[in-house]
């Protein structure tokens, strides 16, 4: 239970600290909606959408009141569509997105992800025929959420898939130009992809869940950054214990929200993911925890270490707070959704080689992250492939949200709104790892893959 002192600390960290959930995601399984006849089989996802999301909505509106927590968006994570519409007789993909962005509007939830495949061993037909599909179905939807998982520690990287993704990503930009290549914003490429992700845009509900879920995301940058302030000149001791004790507040409340909205809803708790995700508004940035915790300008020397601190940090203060904790859960740094991120780029500290490093110690990886619109695809390619190697032979999720805006140039930016913010298209080498890309193949699974 919650004690009197915490919800009077949580009332102040929401009026004060820009404390919020920032999802609520249904997962639902479409696994029984596969149907050789794809007319019937989209009816069957569209219905089953509305049966088990109809009150999602009203239901996250309600709890906001009564608790008076922010709750700011609601979503939807369905089975990876690859796999449900692998026995419909049909070379249309395309047709299941928009099913998905027509449910996602009845119900009113602002993003639904799962318009995904698992490749990281290969690619059924299916697999590349959706692959294949993604552009034109980011560029015909609006809520549509894409991602691709390409490697995993226990099965290598599929150097395949990667070069099919680096020229996907560059269809997906130009087929969504008019808009600053948004669509780019939405198509996440994976290593170790978890299956109980509640945040977009790689969120997608695993062959391993349940029938339906409610996983909650939290999320406390400006939370933690206050926190870390109280403790100025103290060793770093000190300072990982402020930071373990705010997120286990910061737990308790998340998981008290997700089990109010699972119980109305009548369906089964999942996890709470912790991870610290950050927004366009003042104070709500992880760079800035970063520049409090004694770090002049985010992405200079220290940079990795203070984020590695932060992270496991949170991690710790997660675990102690409740036993179903899940997700993703550290700290994310995506560069057009982090107001400090921007600056740090602008003021030439933060580079893409340095937000790379940074991803060996974070929750997730390349994130947001705008270049020069005449990137090659192979360059992306390459991008993605040093990605998956850090996540590989870590055993960490790692993933890569580029956007590659066509007519812009290193200094420009792009402009997204709302969460997705705005950012400095930043600059890519020159040279290239063409040749290697090109190979093809897998990379076999490391050493660190034998545990059994």
């Amino acid at each position: 239970m919650l004690t009197l002192q915490e919800i009077l600390e949580t009332i102040n960290m929401v009026q004060e600290e820009n404390l919020d959930i920032r999802t609520i995601t249904m997962g639902i399984s479409l696994r029984d909606c596969a149907d050789p006849d794809p007319l019937r089989a989209r009816q069957k996802i569209y219905d089953k959408i509305m049966r088990y999301a109809g009150s999602l909505v009203r239901t996250g509106e309600e709890i906001e009141r009564e608790y008076g927590i922010p709750i700011v968006n609601k979503r939807i994570s369905v089975t990876p569509i690859a796999i449900v519409a692998e026995s419909s007789a049909t070379g249309n993909f395309v047709d299941f997105a928009q099913t998905l962005d027509e449910a996602a509007a009845s119900v009113g939830v602002n993003f639904i992800g799962g318009y995904s495949a698992l490749v990281h061993k290969g690619f059924t037909k299916a697999d590349r025929q959706l692959i294949e599909s993604i552009p034109q179905a980011l560029a015909a939807t609006q809520r549509v959420c894409s991602s691709v998982n390409v490697a995993t520690t226990k099965a290598g990287i599929n150097m395949d898939a990667i070069y099919l993704m680096g020229r996907i990503i560059k269809m997906t930009a130009e087929l969504t130009e008019s808009s600053d290549s948004v669509g780019c914003a939405k198509l996440v490429v994976f290593t170790n992809a978890p299956e109980d992700n509640p945040f977009m845009a790689g969120a997608f509900h695993g062959v391993g869940e349940p029938e339906c879920v409610i996983n909650i995301g939290v999320s406390g940058p400006g939370v933690v950054k206050k926190a870390v302030e109280t403790v100025k000149g103290a060793d770093i001791g000190v300072l990982a214990e402020t930071v373990k004790k705010t997120a286990f507040k910061i737990t308790r409340m998340g998981e008290l929200i997700g089990r109010t909205a699972a119980q109305r809803l009548g369906v089964p708790f999942g996890i709470v993911d912790i991870s610290l995700a950050p927004t366009p508004a003042i104070g709500d940035s992880v760079a800035e925890i970063i520049e409090a915790i004694g770090v002049e300008r985010c992405g200079t020397h220290g940079t990795t270490a203070a984020l590695a601190l932060l992270n496991d940090a949170v991690k710790k203060g997660g675990a102690m707070a409740s036993s179903y904790v899940g997700g993703l859960s550290g700290a994310f740094i995506p560069l057009s959704e982090d107001s400090g991120m921007i600056k740090a780029a602008e003021a030439g500290a933060l580079t893409l080689d340095k937000l790379e490093a940074m991803t060996s110690v974070c929750s997730v990886g390349l994130d947001m992250i705008a270049v020069p619109g005449d990137t090659s695809a192979e360059v992306i390619a390459a991008i993605i492939a040093d990605e998956a190697a850090i996540g590989m032979i870590n055993k960490k999720t790692t993933a890569v949200r580029i956007i590659p805006a066509v007519g812009k140039k290193i200094g420009d930016y792009v402009e997204f709104g709302g969460l997705l913010g705005r950012a400095p298209v930043i600059s890519v080498k020159t040279f290239t790892a063409k040749e290697f890309i090109r190979r093809g193949g897998r990379i076999p699974a490391p050493i660190q893959s034998l545990t059994n």
